[in-house]
């Protein structure tokens, strides 16, 4: 890779994160656990890509950083289920004693 495509890379990577940051501090905290759960799908869509990258099996270092992906994204997907169903269960009437 050339030095000019690692500084558009970088200022990709560094656009996105700004944006990213004033994006989520501006969602209101009762907003942000059922836009979280909402979102669980483009972290399946992720899991997915993951999984094609890693059959593809083209060299060594692509198929590390595919298992890699792999993981994060299943911790991903696992943990806004499970943010979910936390969510849900505080909508669930207390039985009495």
């Amino acid at each position: 890779m050339d030095g000019e495509m690692i500084i558009y890379i970088l200022f990709i990577v560094m656009l996105a994160t700004f944006l990213g940051v004033e994006l989520i501090s501006k969602v209101p905290s009762t907003l942000h656990t059922p836009l979280m759960s909402g979102s669980n799908a483009i972290s399946g869509i992720t899991l997915l890509g993951a999984l094609s990258l890693a059959g593809s099996a083209l060299n060594e270092m692509s198929v590390v950083l595919a298992i890699i992906s792999v993981a994060m994204a299943t911790i991903n997907v696992v943990g806004g289920y499970l943010v979910t169903h936390r969510m849900l269960d505080m909508f669930k009437k207390k039985e009495k004693d």
